[in-house]
């Protein structure tokens, strides 16, 4: 028989361990999160009618494989001084996108934004306190982002709630 020399093979890592699909408890218990983040488990456990300890064990689950990715408060934009809403859609050089998704970021007006294909590269949800405001982000700051070919602003009349939205 002859011996082998050198380094062992490394075992091969563990397969990634895969969330576990949601069923409907979990919809649920998301559903009623959405509606109030702040609810306490025992009243979550209540209105789902399961015990505190299921309630507990399945939130935990659900944070931990990122079904569920933080707790927030969901403000009113204009009790807080936002009341002029627009859609920014904007056409970059191909490029260019990391560099405007990083300068993008650093724009505290800009509440969201996503890269599409179609028309535009980039739509963003932008909210100022007014239409000065509102010149100064896309005159001042979007335009002047290096690979910003050109942009179309659409101003929001009206918005749903996303609670409203929730089914």
């Amino acid at each position: 028989m002859e011996r082998q020399t050198g380094t062992p093979e490394a075992a091969p890592a563990p397969p990634a361990r895969q969330p576990a699909p949601l069923d409907d408890l979990d919809r649920r218990m998301v559903a009623e999160l959405v509606k109030d983040g702040r609810m306490a488990v025992r009243t979550l456990a209540e209105r789902l009618h399961i015990s505190r300890a299921n309630a507990y064990s399945r939130l935990a689950r659900l944070v931990r494989d990122r079904v569920i990715r933080g707790f927030s408060v969901r403000l009113d934009p204009a009790q807080v001084g936002l009341t002029t809403a627009v859609y920014v859609t904007m056409q970059i050089e191909q490029n260019a996108w990391r560099d405007v998704r990083e300068r993008l970021t650093r724009l505290p007006a800009i509440q969201h934004f996503a890269l599409t294909g179609g028309a535009f590269d980039i739509i963003a949800l932008a909210r100022v306190p007014d239409q000065a405001h509102l010149r100064a982000l896309i005159l001042d700051e979007i335009q002047s982002i290096p690979g910003v070919r050109n942009t179309q602003t659409q101003l929001v009349f009206e918005e749903v709630p996303d609670e409203m939205l929730l089914h």
